[in-house]
């Protein structure tokens, strides 16, 4: 199962020292190990942006450098329009990153990988897998 970790769980395994992030890395790096992980320009660009220090930066921007992002269409974003009108009918609001997350997984045929309790509301609306982190089977 390719996956697709968004924003929150890469900044957790790359820059964040606590508990949570603890669980996170282990499970980021085991998934980096089997060749799963998938990243898109708009993550890349989030995790990179607010990085005070220049020399965290190119850290970060380096260890990224081995992932290549995955193609974005025109029909992507449109998708991802019709996916942020389609939750809204239903009351479920989101970012347009997220529904670009979301459409870009259904193309892809990948699971998201998130602790963003708003992917849970989108799955209610939208054919997208949750990657299982966490779960007892």
């Amino acid at each position: 199962m390719r996956v697709l970790p968004d924003t929150p769980i890469w900044s957790a395994a790359l820059r964040r020292a606590d508990g949570v992030a603890s669980a996170y890395r282990t499970e980021m790096a085991r998934l980096v190990r089997q060749g799963v992980v998938e990243i898109i320009g708009p993550i890349r660009q989030e995790l990179l942006s607010g990085i005070r220090e220049s020399t965290q930066f190119e850290v970060v921007r380096d260890h990224l450098q081995r992932f290549v992002d995955l193609p974005i269409a025109t029909g992507d974003y449109e998708e991802a329009a019709s996916y942020y009108n389609r939750c809204r009918a239903k009351g479920i609001q989101g970012s347009s990153t997220d529904y670009l997350i979301c459409a870009l997984a259904v193309r892809y045929d990948i699971a998201i990988f998130t602790d963003d309790k708003d992917f849970m509301n989108y799955q209610k609306v939208l054919p997208i897998q949750l990657y299982p982190f966490g779960k007892k089977g």
